[in-house]
């Protein structure tokens, strides 16, 4: 379980490191869709980043 820790921390912080990132130039983050702009990169990044960082504190209080 450990593991599976570690790996949504780490998915969590490479997410907010691509929000920041795509925050700054949005077509770098979402280079595939036709349309890039800071709004699709909160949604897609902004949700990977909060989602992971929820579940790595729920294992985290679950298994404790």
């Amino acid at each position: 379980m450990n593991f599976v820790q570690q790996l949504l921390l780490y998915i969590s912080i490479t997410a907010f490191a691509f929000l920041v990132i795509g925050l700054y130039k949005p077509w770098a983050m979402l280079w595939w869709e036709d349309v890039q702009n800071r709004r699709k990169v909160i949604k897609l990044y902004g949700g990977i980043a909060s989602t992971s960082y929820i579940v790595y504190w729920l294992m985290f209080f679950i298994i404790k």
